[in-house]
């Protein structure tokens, strides 16, 4: 299996990219849509942040409330650290899993993980990092996610610098322009991918930095 990481600041489109990807072949792996399922009623991380903060974090149908959430841990460290601890062991063991079951295979493994250079990322065959300029980040998230400016700014600034991203990346594919542009330089990617030398079939899993934004 060949494993790739996606990276990109909060806004960047890396769904998209990811989504393109998949399109061509690879198999993805996102941690979000993990941090979602770990965090369904019943499981043992609700539980978990339910004991923590309480009925005020469940919505009306008994879901995640992710906004009260992100109310209650973002700005606040001892809090952030708090649901980072229940969180990420999760994700990281879940992600891991995931990877065994693949591992054997001549996959191509997409692992989109947005806090991927915070986190470590030993092991893996390269980096790709999805770049825009946090501006135009802020703005998406404000017209097409709904989030209000201080957090979405607040949010990109929890994140790795732009700048540090950039220094870890083997592939940079620049969000700025039209879907057409991506899609060519998702093009791009692909050919990259397809250059490079696989990994030996029985080369062992190991775990590595899952870190999430959504939370």
């Amino acid at each position: 299996m060949l494993e790739i990481g996606l990276t990109g600041s909060i806004g960047s489109g890396k769904s998209t990219v990811a989504a393109l990807l998949v399109e061509r072949g690879a198999v993805l792996l996102d941690a979000d849509a993990i941090v979602r399922e770990i965090q369904e009623p019943g499981t043992p991380v609700f539980a978990a942040m339910v004991e923590r903060w309480g009925d005020g974090i469940v919505a009306d149908d008994g879901t995640l409330d992710r906004q009260a959430v992100a109310d209650r841990a973002f700005g606040n460290v001892d809090e952030l650290a708090a649901l980072n601890a229940i969180v990420h062991p999760a994700v990281a063991d879940e992600m891991t899993r995931r990877r065994e079951a693949l591992a054997g295979t001549d996959a191509t493994v997409i692992l989109d993980i947005p806090l991927l250079v915070e986190s470590g990322h030993e092991g893996l065959a390269g980096i790709i990092v999805v770049d825009v300029d946090p501006e135009l980040a802020v703005e998406r998230l404000i017209k097409y996610r709904g989030f209000a400016e201080t957090d979405a700014r607040g949010r990109i600034a929890r994140q790795a610098s732009r700048t540090d991203r950039l220094a870890r990346a083997d592939v940079v594919v620049d969000n700025s322009g039209s879907l057409e542009d991506l899609i060519a330089q998702v093009d791009n990617v692909q050919a990259w991918l397809d250059g490079l030398d696989r990994p030996p079939l029985d080369q062992p899993v190991n775990r590595i930095g899952s870190s999430s934004e959504s939370h």
